[in-house]
C-alpha cells in the first residue's frame, strides 16, 4: 500500500535523495528512465507533489498531473519516437499494476507495442 511522502520512493527521486537518469525537469514535473525498460524508450514521468494515483488528485496536485500528456507529447519528439508512435499509461491501484503509489504514467515507444496491455 501506500507509503508516507517522506518514505515514497518518486517522492525521495524527486527531492534528489535517490540517483535517477533524468530526462526533464521544472517546479513541478519530472521525468527520467525506468530501471526496467520494457521497451527502448521508457520514461516514467511523474508530479514532484506527492498523489497516490489519478483516483487521489487534489485541486493543488490536479494542474500538474493535466501537464503530463503534453509533456508526454514533447518528450516522443526528443527522444525520437513522435513518428513511430508511442504509449503513454498509467496503473492505478494494485489490481491495475500500480507498484509504486506516487502517481506516474510510463511513456513507452522505440518498437512495435502491439495492441495487448498486458499477458
Amino acid at each position: 500500500m501506500s507509503a508516507p511522502a517522506s518514505e515514497c520512493l518518486f517522492c525521495k527521486i524527486a527531492r534528489k535523495e535517490i540517483p535517477s537518469a533524468i530526462v526533464y525537469e521544472d517546479d513541478t514535473l519530472l521525468a527520467f528512465k525506468d530501471i526496467f525498460p520494457q521497451a527502448p524508450v521508457h520514461l516514467l514521468i511523474i508530479p514532484k507533489a506527492h498523489s497516490e494515483g489519478l483516483a487521489d488528485l487534489t485541486p493543488e496536485t490536479a494542474p500538474a498531473a493535466a501537464r503530463i500528456p503534453q509533456l508526454a507529447a514533447k518528450l516522443a519528439l526528443d527522444q525520437g519516437i513522435q513518428s513511430g508512435g508511442w504509449r503513454l499509461i498509467s496503473n492505478c491501484g494494485a489490481d491495475g499494476g500500480q507498484t509504486v503509489f506516487h502517481l506516474h504514467f510510463h511513456l513507452l515507444g522505440g518498437k512495435p507495442l502491439g495492441g495487448k496491455l498486458c499477458q
